[in-house]
């Protein structure tokens, strides 16, 4: 590259971050944001305290308490205190799972991890302590290891998937992971152990931590979606396409690594990130192809905030050498994503990002970690 196109380069890079930071949205305009989105929410809860319908509600509804509670919301606050009374309702306490007396095999993993979160985030250990903790026993039995007759060689070891049958797949096991931080699980624990040999397979990166065959074909440092069953991922509907790596599962590889005790120094969190700082971006799920851009973007942009939190920085490095606030972009990607009604939804109506409960809960999660500033 020649020295004048490495000088404009910079001067672009300069420019860029000057503008952010003019840019910048202010915390009123961010409260404004927050507040809309709450209105919405209260004005379409259930009867019963819950958001969505059947069955979807059972998780939606964890999904919402959270982001509420997140951005400030009061438990004793009349939306927040139904939607809690409607999660204790889905407590099996024969059981251990939080996913409702009658719940599908299949929706016990996500269902319960994201209730064991909503719980975590009402502060009420005196209340809800002893049922946080016999879901994190309980979510545990879920995850693939020696019970199930899997040992570490196998590609599904140390994974979770929608219940004990189901193959594993990062997302599932990024909840799972999150939920049992939630319950104070130490990174020590042997189920985040376990954990760690099923997050090194999913990423493109070849080495001592990943022995699967396609593992040096893109070798990028990005996640996909499962190593199970030869791997795959969701940039694609071809089952035969190569196996790229994409916004949403890398930042939840990384925050899962970190939950794990993965530092910043390892050689997989290093080629992680270096991942995402040539990817960085809030217009896009990073990753997808262009005509995907779309695809699962509400649910990265969950993940990139809780990724971010948990790296610990305000500001993000870029391959550019451009500093980004993190917090301020996400906030301005929110406001001008949100509907006149206070909601969010996605177009592209996959993974059930055409449910404006849904969407709308994952944007105040997400904005409840740009509050920390």
């Amino acid at each position: 590259m020649s020295r004048i196109a490495i000088g404009s380069l910079a001067l672009f890079a300069l420019i860029a971050g000057v503008r952010a930071e003019d840019a910048k949205p202010t915390k009123e305009a961010q409260q404004a944001t927050i507040d809309k989105a709450i209105a919405y929410l209260k004005s379409t809860q259930n009867a019963d305290g819950s958001w969505g319908q059947s069955p979807g509600k059972l998780g939606i509804t964890g999904v919402v308490v959270t982001g509420l509670l997140q951005c400030g919301v009061s438990p004793d606050d009349e939306p927040a205190t139904k939607g809690l009374k409607f999660i204790e309702s889905l407590v099996n306490a024969k059981a251990g799972h939080i996913a409702g007396p009658d719940a599908k095999v299949n929706l016990h993993n996500y269902v319960t991890s994201i209730n064991v979160m909503a719980l975590a985030a009402a502060k009420r250990d005196d209340k809800y302590k002893a049922v946080v903790g016999s879901a994190a026993e309980f979510l545990k039995k879920l995850q693939w290891d020696d019970g199930e007759g899997k040992s570490e060689k196998d590609d599904f070891f140390g994974g979770a998937g929608y219940d004990s049958k189901s193959r594993p797949d990062l997302s599932n096991t990024a909840f799972f992971l999150e939920a049992l931080k939630a319950a104070g699980t130490p990174a020590s624990d042997p189920a985040m152990k376990r954990a760690i040999v099923f997050l090194s397979r999913c990423q493109n990166l070849k080495g001592e931590f990943n022995d699967q065959p396609w593992a040096d074909k893109i070798n990028d440092g990005s996640f996909i979606y499962s190593p199970a069953g030869g791997g795959s991922t969701k940039t694609s509907d071809d089952p035969k396409a190569p196996l790229t790596g994409y916004g949403s599962m890398t930042y939840a590889g990384i925050k899962s690594m970190i939950y794990c005790g993965i530092t910043k120094d390892d050689p997989r969190m290093k080629a992680a990130i270096g991942w995402v700082k040539k990817n960085y971006t809030l217009d896009a799920n990073p990753g997808m192809p262009p005509q995907l851009a779309s695809r699962g973007l509400y649910y990265y942009y969950v993940t990139f905030a809780k990724t971010m939190t948990a790296l610990g920085d305000d500001t993000f490095e870029d391959a550019y050498g451009v500093k980004h606030d993190w917090r301020a972009d996400l906030t301005d990607a929110a406001i001008k994503r949100q509907k006149p009604d206070g909601s969010w939804t996605n177009e592209t109506d996959r993974w059930m990002e055409g449910d404006p409960s849904l969407v709308t809960g994952y944007m105040m999660m997400a904005l409840g970690q740009c509050r920390a500033k």
